[in-house]
Parts: C-alpha cells; structure tokens; sequence
C-alpha cells in the first residue's frame, strides 16, 4: 500500500522520508540542491499561521518551503 503524499500536507512533528521530486528544470534542481532528494530523512518542525511556509529539519540544518515548492515533493511518513 502507497502511504505517500505531497510535504504540504505533512504535520508539524511528523518524521518523514522524500519519496520523489517531481519538479523539472530549475525548480527542481534548487530542490534538490537544498538537500531534498529521495531516501533522505526530515521531521517538519513548523509551519505558519497560513501553512505557508513549512519549515523542515533535515540533516543538520533547519529548512523552510514554500508550498509551491513544497507541492512537488513526494514524502512518506516513517514508523515509530
């Protein structure tokens, strides 16, 4: 059973794993760069009044999207 969805509808204190980037071309590229790329962990550690954007903490760094950016990458929840 496919368990995945798109990070923006992940919930603050939830550990996740990055499925897939589906974003192309430069968009993608920035993703990617930014260290979000498949099999990596991250834990969503806020997000703002609007849910916009979500913060993530991945590695050893502290992350923010935006959920237009957010939209493209594809997480599964990890079990506890």
């Amino acid at each position: 059973m496919d368990n995945s969805f798109c990070l923006r509808k992940a919930k603050v204190n939830q550990m996740l794993k990055i499925v897939t980037v589906t974003a192309e071309g430069e968009l993608g590229r920035r993703i990617r760069d930014l260290g979000l790329i498949p099999g990596t962990q991250c834990k969503v550690i806020g997000k703002a009044p609007l849910k916009d954007p979500v913060a993530l903490r991945l590695k050893d760094f502290t992350l923010t999207l935006r959920n237009s950016e957010a939209d493209h990458v594809t997480v599964a929840p990890l079990e506890d």
